[in-house]
């Protein structure tokens, strides 16, 4: 069984900063990928970023030169910080990890619970 732990989010100023982490706990042999989501009610969850293991990350377009991902691959853990935020980035942010439990298994997506990001003044 596999855990994902967020924690950071919390309301912020526009112009201000918060820095997300997500770690993944549990029966984990290796990581593929590990990213953040997010999502406003009434709209699909979208890609903020992702980092694969082979040190390629990508952005979406809305956040590219504020956001910046990062990885502890260590301690099986993603951050992502944030700069420059602005009120359209206030959603509920979500780590997705893809990974592989046991040698020689098939990668296996996880989501972890979400945390709230608001951005307002």
């Amino acid at each position: 069984q596999v855990q994902l732990v967020e924690s950071g989010g919390g309301l912020v100023q526009p112009g201000g900063s918060l820095r997300l982490s997500c770690t993944a706990s549990g029966n984990i042999f290796s990581t593929v990928s590990m990213g953040w989501y997010r999502q406003v009610p009434g709209k699909p969850r979208e890609l903020v970023a992702r980092g694969y293991t082979w040190d390629i990350t990508t952005y979406s377009d809305s956040v590219k030169g504020r956001f910046a991902l990062s990885r502890d691959n260590a301690k099986n853990t993603v951050y992502l910080q944030m700069n420059s935020l602005k009120p359209e980035d206030t959603a509920v942010y979500y780590c997705n990890v893809d990974l592989i439990e046991q040698r020689g298994g098939s990668p296996r997506l996880y989501w972890g619970q979400g945390t709230q990001v608001s951005v307002s003044s």
